[in-house]
């Protein structure tokens, strides 16, 4: 990699890393504000989560032949821009006194559809500034600065929130998005302008999602993650309602737990390169295999040392989760054309990002019928079955990646 690359991916790494950490406080900010300024019920926490991941279900496969006519770095710093505009409103409603629940919703619907076409463009663009065969090695950076950027954002939004009021938390959402804008119309990989294919909108999205959905390396890896998301989605819709209302802990404190799972994080994307030693195809299965059931320890967690069992489940999933993520992602990176990434990537968040609002639906329906801790148990259940997706496929029986000639016959 040229020295200027080297720059340019310091760049995208930072405008990714502040990215993540608006992305953070937004994950904790939003429903704090629906769970104490609004006294938001589960079923309404379920819907404001869904609202949050709608926008991959129903955007989700326009916004990948949409990404894959146009330069990637300007797409994603207006997108950025956007979403710090939007999200300046919250606050904006509260001190004016005008702050609605419908307010909160069409906000987290809103930054959604932006984050779609932000997370396309930034999973394709990433082959542009790094040769492939530094794709996990990039991966693994990206992944342990965003964990980093996670594990210092949930706590900072309790603490904001704790300090200042959940509503005017949402000011570090805006001023990480701002900074984010910034780092990344710096980012200079003269990145060439596509050719017009001259094709239909359906046809190029067709495209995408017939490699995906044929190629036998890629889709089980997809099944498993949409199974993963479908029941995380479940356990975010009701898991501040938990930490709030069953185990009695202060707003700062959510926050703080909420954070575990970003030091889990961060030090799986730090040690990725190690790991990935066993091979990167293994490392896929091997991950989840080994982390995935300790979900069944947060169901168990009360008030007291229980506590203690919150935090190792979600320390430890945390870890494995991004392993699989840092492997899965540069597979489907190694294996796709250049001329499809954007579609692919489209098409690979579609499927299992739209999961996500069906399980946050679902979350908040069990939380109404079976109480919150027996939506915790079948969401906790659920994660730990996604796995098999990975285990009964021809990922089991490989050790790394294949060449795309060795598999485009079968893609």
């Amino acid at each position: 990699m040229s020295q200027r690359s080297h720059r340019a991916f310091r760049l995208f790494w930072a405008g990714d890393a502040a990215n993540q950490f608006g992305s953070a406080v937004q994950d904790v900010a939003l429903p704090l504000v629906a769970a104490t300024a609004l006294a938001a019920s589960p079923a309404r926490m379920g819907l404001l989560a869904a609202a949050g991941t709608a926008a991959f279900l129903v955007v989700g496969l326009p916004a990948g032949a949409l990404v894959d006519r146009v330069r990637k770095r300007p797409l994603m710093a207006w997108t950025t821009t956007a979403r710090a505009a939007l999200l300046l409103t919250v606050p904006v409603a509260w001190w004016l006194d005008a702050l609605t629940f419908t307010h909160l919703v069409l906000v987290a619907l809103g930054a959604g559809v932006l984050t779609v076409f932000f997370d396309v463009a930034s999973q394709s663009f990433l082959p542009a500034l790094v040769p492939r065969a530094e794709l996990p090695a990039a991966n693994g950076r990206l992944t342990s600065v965003q964990q980093v950027a996670r594990l210092l954002g949930r706590p900072g939004s309790g603490v904001l929130a704790q300090a200042a009021g959940s509503a005017n938390a949402v000011l570090g959402v805006v001023a990480a998005y701002a900074s984010s804008a910034l780092l990344l119309r710096a980012v200079d990989p003269q990145e060439r302008v596509p050719e017009r294919s001259g094709r239909r909108l359906w046809t190029e999205i067709g495209e995408g999602l017939r490699f995906v959905l044929r190629h036998r390396l890629v889709l089980p890896t997809v099944l498993c993650t949409a199974t993963c998301n479908f029941f995380h989605g479940a356990y975010s819709a009701v898991s501040v309602l938990f930490m709030v209302r069953d185990l009695a802990l202060p707003e700062g404190a959510v926050g703080l737990l909420l954070a575990v799972g970003g030091a889990g994080g961060a030090l799986a994307g730090a040690t990725s390169g190690w790991f990935v030693r066993i091979g990167q195809v293994r490392l896929i299965w091997v991950s989840m295999l080994c982390t995935q059931p300790a979900w069944l320890l947060v169901p168990l967690a009360e008030p007291g040392w229980k506590l203690s069992l919150l935090v190792v489940g979600l320390l430890v999933t945390s870890v494995g989760t991004v392993l699989y993520n840092v492997a899965q992602v540069s597979l489907r990176q190694a294996l796709c054309p250049d001329h499809l990434l954007g579609r692919m990537n489209a098409s690979v968040r579609c499927i299992v990002w739209g999961a996500m609002p069906l399980g946050a639906l679902t979350g908040g329906l069990l939380a109404e019928s079976l109480g919150v801790r027996g939506a915790l148990w079948v969401a906790a259940a659920g994660l730990s079955s996604g796995v098999l997706w990975v285990l009964g496929s021809p990922l089991r029986r490989m050790r790394d990646v294949p060449s795309i000639t060795t598999v485009e016959g079968h893609g």
